[in-house]
């Protein structure tokens, strides 16, 4: 299991995947769908660590 760093603002796809305890799959499926922001950094894509929490957010609004 690897450690992610509570300092960064921005996470890979695996370490968002990890967060939320799903697999990388599923996690770039949310992205690809829009479903959980993301942003490109050069040529690389990072979840921004707040993304994870507004998406987490908008599933308790739609589960009441």
């Amino acid at each position: 299991m690897m450690k992610i760093s509570e300092a960064r603002i921005v996470l890979t796809v695996e370490e968002a995947a990890e967060l939320l305890g799903i697999g990388r799959t599923l996690m770039y499926a949310l992205v690809a769908a829009g479903e959980v922001e993301s942003v490109r950094i050069g040529r690389l894509r990072r979840i921004p660590r707040d993304a994870l929490v507004v998406y987490v957010e908008s599933l308790r609004g739609s589960a009441a």
